[in-house]
């Protein structure tokens, strides 16, 4: 679970003499990790500069944009989610570097031959 004090919204409710806190965090940003969190607080503070990002992180404007093209997808991934959950998966996946472009489009239109033929 992402450790997020800044875009949590917290409510406390009292059941039975129990006080339990729920955390309601956008389904955007379910995919993130605490550093994805940690770039889009620096990135608002930076009021959007990618060249103040750069400096701040100490690497170049390209590597900062890609760091922020990622977040892009994985925030385009959560919104375009199927019905599918392997699917989603294999897209989570290539967004986190877990698996590469190539072999994750050889998975899903594997995946998809096998689901028409049922």
């Amino acid at each position: 679970m992402l450790t997020l004090t800044i875009l949590n919204v917290m409510f406390n409710i009292i059941k039975g003499g129990f006080i339990m806190t729920i955390q309601i965090i956008p389904e955007w940003m379910v995919n993130f990790e605490d550093e994805d969190v940690a770039f889009l607080k620096k990135f608002l503070l930076a009021s959007g500069s990618l060249k103040e990002m750069a400096s701040q992180y100490g690497v170049t404007y390209p590597t900062v944009r890609l760091r922020l093209d990622k977040l892009i997808q994985k925030i385009q991934i959560s919104e375009s989610t199927t019905n599918e959950p392997y699917i989603d998966l294999i897209k989570r996946m290539v967004v986190n570097d877990k698996l590469d472009f190539d072999t994750a489009k050889i998975l899903i239109a594997e995946y998809k031959k096998i689901g028409v033929k049922d």
